[in-house]
């Protein structure tokens, strides 16, 4: 996924490497040119820089409408985790990468260090509020609140933007994530699995996992991200060389992405479709992060809010002792996605979301249907139970899409309201009396 820890990146940095290259000349006359994209294609929310943009092949038309008289080909590479990618472009080897926030902080920081300087030339998907960041326990498990981390095993990747939320949630919540809590540094798979055997007691992760074991009931959700209000994303970055020696190359590579952004956007069902066949990951879990109203949001413009996220996340890798300082304003250079987008760019710099709504995914249909409210969203999934694909509902909080089977639901008068967490939910119940918690069919029930 987006994330890395500096061990492993070492680890891949001392091995082999044995990538195609970057850009470079085949057969010696500068006629035919290799371009290296590396990408993680169950990071769903780089797809428009990675997996949708790879089955769009929206990049190679760019490439080939350039008209220089060269042959182009376009090396994608799959990768589970940010940190090869980084090890790969400070070889040399990977022109263009993708990947989140604090891996990229990473990534600036090993360019700098080995003389391969990298640069941050646009973002993928985002979340103002840092919803992309979700942590999760056991179905059924007696955890409802951070508080009751203290002492309990949590599994994570250190290093990751995930890692900086359960960092940022533990010490909100007065609990030293040093000692409070016995953190295990584990790939998101691993993590998976170990909450699944019940070896870890939570999870800290970040999109799709949080969702997908959501979804196949594997997990439930424990803390919402977005209550940190503290923006998370992902982004695209390029070796600093490649950018200066081939800039055509990666204007066209920015041009292919805001087209991919805009067939997202266009399409949001069918792009959740193309994900899901390229990854094996369930539709209805893309479309929770990346549909219409999804956690994520998507536009190429690098934002002030986003930079400004990442000069506060370098505090939390150096005391973490993954990273020294990093220089967040040297290493973010958004000539090339400007020059890109052209007078588009002022537009997508200041796009907002989407505001939150429901929305019902019918069996067998293209498109969802979107609704004012979540009791209404739930008046049709009452009157169509066997005909529901999927339903999802935005925290009443955070504004945070959720599953609305998978949802915390409060009764408040004729109100129904879906809470992503547990701790959220009785908050808002102690501050509103006479509102109380209820079971997703008692809301069903009351909807009909």
């Amino acid at each position: 996924m987006k994330n890395t820890a500096v061990a492993a990146a070492v680890v891949v940095l001392l091995a082999p490497l044995t990538a195609c290259g970057g850009t470079a000349a085949a057969g010696g006359d500068g006629s035919t040119v290799t371009v290296t994209v590396g990408y993680q294609s169950k990071t769903i929310n780089t797809v428009t820089a990675g997996t949708l943009l790879r089955s769009l092949g929206y990049f190679e038309k760019q490439l080939n409408s350039l008209g220089d008289g060269r042959t182009y080909k376009v090396d994608w590479q799959d990768y589970a985790t940010g940190a090869p990618i980084t090890a790969q472009m400070t070889a040399g080897k990977i022109d263009i990468g993708s990947m989140g926030d604090f891996p990229l902080l990473i990534n600036a920081a090993r360019g700098k260090q080995l003389n391969r300087p990298t640069r941050l030339v646009s973002v993928t998907g985002y979340n103002l509020r840092g919803g992309l960041n979700t942590i999760v326990t056991a179905p059924g498990s007696k955890l409802t609140s951070l508080k009751d981390l203290k002492g309990k095993k949590v599994s994570t990747s250190i290093g990751s933007a995930a890692d900086g939320t359960l960092v940022r949630a533990l010490q909100r919540a007065g609990i030293d994530p040093d000692q409070g809590v016995e953190k295990l540094n584990q790939q998101p798979a691993v993590g998976a699995s170990a909450l699944s055997a019940g070896s870890v007691d939570a999870l800290s992760q970040f999109v799709a996992w949080p969702g997908l074991l959501a979804y196949q009931g594997k997990a439930q959700a424990l803390y919402d991200g977005a209550l940190l209000n503290l923006p998370t994303f992902h982004g695209v970055t390029a070796r600093e060389d490649f950018a200066k020696s081939e800039p055509a190359v990666l204007e066209a590579f920015l041009k292919a992405q805001a087209q991919a952004t805009d067939y997202l956007d266009a399409h949001p069902v069918t792009a959740a479709e193309k994900v899901a066949k390229a990854t094996g990951l369930p539709a209805e879990v893309v479309y929770l992060y990346n549909g219409a109203h999804g956690i994520s949001t998507f536009d190429p413009a690098v934002k002030p809010q986003l930079v400004a996220a990442l000069k506060r996340d370098v505090p939390v890798l150096k005391a973490a002792k993954l990273t020294g300082d990093v220089d967040v304003d040297s290493f973010v250079d958004d000539r090339y996605v400007k020059k890109a987008l052209g007078a588009s760019y002022g537009k997508a710099l200041s796009a907002t979301p989407p505001p939150a709504a429901s929305e019902a995914w019918p069996k067998g249909a293209g498109k969802t249907i979107a609704f004012k409210s979540p009791a209404q969203l739930l008046s049709y999934v009452s009157a169509h139970r066997d005909g529901i694909r999927a339903a999802y509902v935005p925290d009443a909080t955070t504004g945070t899409l959720w599953f609305a089977d998978k949802a915390v639901w409060v009764a408040d008068g004729d109100r129904l309201l879906p809470f992503v967490a547990p701790a959220t939910a009785h908050g808002y119940v102690l501050a509103h009396a006479g509102a109380r918690v209820i079971t997703y069919a008692d809301a069903l029930e009351r909807a009909s």
